[in-house]
C-alpha cells in the first residue's frame, strides 16, 4: 500500500483588517464562536477543520481567485443567501458542477473569497 506524506487539508486562512469586526462576522455567518481568540490570530473550528483569520494592517496583497477552499453545506442556496445577507457579495451563484455536485462563491467584506459546496458522495476519512 502507497501512502503519501500529505494528510490532507487542515487549515484555511483569511486575512483581514479589522479582526474583532470580522471575528464577529465570521461567528454570525458559520454559526460557530472561535475557539482561539488573540491579537494576532483567531481560530475556528468549523466541522473539524480550521478556519484562521489573520490580521493585515493593510490590504498588502490583492486577493485571488486562483486557489479557492469550500466549505462543506447541506442546502448551498440556503447558505449562500446567508452570506450574502450577512454582507458577502455574490462572486458565483449556486450551480450544478456535475451529478449532484453544487458549488458557490461568495466575497466576504474583506476581499476574500468562500466558497461553498454540497456533495453528497463526499466523506471524511482518517
Amino acid at each position: 500500500m502507497n501512502q503519501t506524506a500529505i494528510l490532507g487539508l487542515r487549515t484555511t486562512i483569511y486575512k483581514v483588517n479589522d479582526l474583532n469586526k470580522a471575528k464577529m462576522w465570521y461567528t454570525e455567518a458559520f454559526g460557530v464562536s472561535p475557539y482561539f481568540d488573540e491579537p494576532y490570530y483567531v481560530g475556528f473550528n468549523i466541522g473539524g477543520y480550521e478556519l484562521g483569520l489573520q490580521p493585515e494592517e493593510i490590504d498588502a496583497s490583492p486577493k485571488t481567485a486562483n486557489v479557492i477552499s469550500y466549505w462543506g453545506v447541506n442546502h448551498i442556496q440556503q447558505s449562500y443567501e446567508n452570506f450574502l445577507q450577512l454582507g458577502a457579495t455574490s462572486q458565483e451563484a449556486p450551480f450544478n458542477v456535475g451529478g449532484e455536485l453544487m458549488t458557490a462563491t461568495v466575497i466576504d467584506p474583506w476581499g476574500n473569497i468562500i466558497g461553498l459546496i454540497y456533495n453528497p458522495d463526499f466523506t471524511i476519512t482518517a
